[in-house]
């Protein structure tokens, strides 16, 4: 019973914020997703992810390891995708980036943030940079057909993880007025990413949902085993053990949506594996948590 009720006080917070986005824009309410989005990827999340890794207590030698865990299952679920998207002669440029890239920026971060405290917010930050640096990189070149390497080296997001990572290195603190400030913008990121994910789900139009069920489905069996695996095979408890485990089992990101719209892939499949995998994991990630706590 005491279990239940903690992982209903974690995922109750990050559902309703994203219900909020999602009845605001059923109201008809206006909601400039742009503006936000910009705000949110070019200021408050760079601002999170540089004070938190600034800040962070996680020993050295841990980080590195969970960093090396992390870049071990990203590239393992990649070439898992790869084989089973030929396997099954599904389109590349459609199925891949949904079934790689998780939603651990919009869901994962505040997930963390509730279940594991700031540290879990380090650990997932962590996460989080990994998956957007191969989601600016490999997942454009996906559905593209070109690499994107100036892309990366522009994202506000690259720089704060670089500069964050050697201020823990050097043990380098801002000045407390600055690192004020920065945590105070900082702590928008987290509401603003939950609002826009239930306003991005509520503008997604879908027709084809049964394929949408059977692979969202999987990705999360897939992702669910591998996160496990990798996790205990690099020896990692706790916390880190927890946030990697959490982080593989969130949902179809948004950000796949984004890549097929733009580069004409079939937005319309997409979307249904945003919105089908979204749904599910209202009842998979407080499951995930409750075996990780």
């Amino acid at each position: 019973m005491n279990l239940a009720l903690t992982v209903l006080e974690i995922v109750a917070p990050v559902f309703l914020l994203a219900a909020f986005g999602f009845g605001w824009v059923r109201m008809g309410l206006e909601y400039r997703t742009q503006f936000v989005t910009r705000l949110a990827t070019t200021l408050a999340v760079p601002c999170l992810i540089f004070t938190a890794l600034m800040q962070t207590e996680i020993p050295g030698s841990d980080l590195v390891r969970f960093t090396a865990a992390v870049i071990g299952a990203v590239l393992v679920l990649s070439m898992t995708v790869e084989l089973g998207i030929r396997a099954l002669s599904l389109d590349r440029r459609t199925f891949l980036p949904p079934l790689v890239f998780g939603n651990t920026g919009n869901l994962g971060l505040p997930l963390c943030i509730f279940a594991f405290g700031e540290t879990g917010l380090s650990y997932a930050i962590v996460f989080f940079s990994i998956s957007a640096l191969w989601s600016f990189s490999y997942g454009i070149h996906a559905v593209a057909g070109r690499g994107s390497l100036a892309k990366v080296a522009r994202e506000p997001m690259v720089w704060s993880t670089l500069l964050g990572s050697l201020f823990l290195w050097q043990g380098w603190q801002t000045p407390r007025f600055l690192t004020n400030a920065l945590e105070l913008i900082g702590q928008m990121a987290v509401p603003l990413m939950l609002i826009t994910l239930g306003v991005a789900i509520a503008r997604m139009t879908t027709h084809d949902v049964s394929r949408a069920v059977v692979l969202s489905l999987v990705k999360l069996a897939v992702c669910f085993a591998l996160g496990w695996t990798v996790a205990t095979g690099f020896g990692l408890t706790g916390t880190a053990f927890g946030v990697l485990v959490v982080q593989m089992c969130t949902p179809v990101a948004v950000a796949s949506y984004v890549l097929a719209e733009r580069f004409e892939a079939d937005a319309d499949t997409v979307a249904g594996m945003v919105m089908v995998s979204t749904l599910i994991s209202v009842a998979s990630l407080p499951a995930v948590l409750a075996l990780v706590l």
